[in-house]
């Protein structure tokens, strides 16, 4: 902690937003004037809301100082998140429908002149009679239209400022940015900022993440964090830092009951390791990622499946004809499937769920499928790459094994991957077609495998109804992964096409 930091809990105003109290410590430092900057519809009003209500549960007066919005638009905004706002005052200066009459106009003085000192005094006035613990004044742009210019804007913050530090308040102040210049004068005399942003990708639900530019004597969570507004109010996601959660546990290998597949892997999977399983559409990949996910469950270790690609319902009707529980699982409470929909989720929440799963859930293994949906949820590849590595380190400081799947593009022979995240997994396992005497056949191998020996040999994956089988290597093949093998004559140490008829 920083010289000057809060040291007990007292000292900070949280906001009730777990997320965002997260982020800042605790809370605001009380007795201290804030900024919270963002444009219109991006949650200012309804983290202040969310700030006052924290502040009426835990005993503390609140002031709502609207400049723009009546309070009866406050309200519905409150109920629309099943809130109500007994117990906090909402003083409105707003100008009335008398005002709009041309014998209420001012001719000797500018309006401005006269409206910001009767604001000012309005606010001062509302303040020392209410004694409010908490305040929220919304919003500064309303006093930079009446202040006209930016040194009597400054001013008038100033002294607002010096108005506020000897009266036992915290105050945020809201900006929605509608100047046409944007400047930093309020940045530079408020005690913290926290910046809101709202991004319009090309294609799904519109993106909010949040900055804390400056909290002056506070070792804030740096960077930016996404949210979400939804009934209930805002929800924040902390940026993940693996190096913040760790946890002891004991390294073992976990079997997947499958004796080809675990002789294949010198044992099984190694506990609090990452596996990218990689391979075409089709090949099998989900199927045995789900194998690993019922064999943990029969251990009685949680597993938590987060899918892109598939629906629940295909899910059941592909594990079904393959002879895999996993409804009679789901329904014991042991196996947890999420689908994700990339349009609509976050990157932020999405590790957020993650994190839900392992520290509220207990999982021991996580399933992501597949890294092509989780691509699609990204804005650029680079930030996908970042957030794994941190993701992937998080989850093996936990003691949870990670199966990650990549669909290639492609059937056959060279295979096209969209994102290379092979160098972030401990282990890798590469499914393959072959052509084979006019049929299409599967191959499974492992390519690596960082935390023990494995086999270097390709061997026979079978699906059917009966669930996974791993045949013998394929010793007497060549070529198995260029899709089109060739059959290997021991005797006389060469090879020939699997269609040739010659003894």
């Amino acid at each position: 902690m920083v010289a000057g930091a809060p040291d007990h809990e007292s000292d900070l105003a949280a906001t009730g937003i777990n997320g965002l109290d997260d982020i800042l410590g605790g809370g605001f430092p009380r007795n201290h004037i804030y900024l919270v900057e963002g444009d219109p519809g991006a949650g200012k009003t309804t983290l202040s809301l969310q700030y006052l209500l924290e502040g009426r549960e835990r005993g503390e007066t609140g002031l709502y100082v609207t400049l723009s919005e009546t309070k009866r638009e406050l309200t519905k905004v409150a109920r629309s998140h099943g809130w109500s706002l007994e117990g906090i005052e909402i003083f409105e200066l707003i100008p009335s429908e008398e005002s709009l009459q041309p014998d209420s106009q001012y001719t000797m003085y500018h309006a401005s002149e006269v409206e910001l000192s009767e604001t000012t005094r309005f606010v001062l006035d509302v303040v020392e009679q209410k004694k409010p613990t908490r305040v929220v004044i919304d919003s500064l742009s309303e006093l930079r239209l009446l202040a006209q210019n930016p040194l009597r804007y400054r001013r008038q913050i100033l002294a607002l400022k010096q108005f506020f530090a000897g009266r036992s308040c915290t105050v945020l102040l809201l900006d929605d940015r509608t100047a046409e210049v944007r400047d930093l004068q309020v940045q530079s005399v408020a005690h913290g900022v926290v910046l809101l942003d709202q991004l319009s990708p090309l294609y799904g639900a519109e993106r909010r993440r949040l900055r804390v530019a400056k909290m002056r004597g506070v070792e804030y969570r740096g960077g930016y964090h996404d949210f979400i507004i939804r009934r209930g109010g805002l929800q924040a996601f902390p940026r993940l830092v693996a190096a913040e959660h760790g946890e002891r546990f004991e390294r073992s290998d976990l079997p997947s009951g499958v004796p080809g597949l675990d002789q294949l892997l010198g044992g099984g999977l190694r506990r609090g390791t990452s596996t990218l399983l990689l391979g075409p559409a089709g090949a099998g990949k989900s199927t045995v990622a789900m194998q690993y996910a019922l064999a943990a469950v029969r251990r009685g270790e949680p597993a938590a499946i987060f899918s892109f690609e598939e629906t629940l319902g295909t899910i059941f009707d592909r594990s079904e004809g393959l002879g895999m529980p996993v409804r009679e699982c789901l329904d014991q409470g042991n196996l947890t499937i999420q689908t994700i929909d990339p349009a609509e989720l976050s990157p932020g929440e999405f590790v957020s769920r993650i994190r839900e799963s392992v520290e509220s859930h207990g999982a021991r293994l996580v399933i992501i499928d597949s890294l092509n949906g989780y691509l699609n949820a990204m804005p650029e590849e680079r930030f996908l790459i970042i957030q794994l590595h941190e993701l992937l380190t998080y989850l093996s400081h936990q003691g949870v094994t990670t199966i990650l799947i990549v669909a290639q593009h492609g059937m056959l022979g060279q295979m096209n991957t969209p994102v290379d995240a092979s160098y972030l997994a401990d282990t890798l396992l590469v499914l393959r077609f072959f052509e084979a005497r006019g049929e299409l056949c599967q191959a499974i191998s492992v390519v690596k495998k960082r935390s023990g020996a494995h086999e270097r040999t390709i061997r026979a994956l079978h699906l059917d109804e009966n669930g996974i089988t791993v045949g013998e290597p394929l010793r007497h093949l060549q070529g198995v992964f260029s899709g089109i093998p060739s059959m290997v004559t021991p005797e006389l140490g060469m090879s020939r096409g699997l269609g040739d008829d010659r003894d």
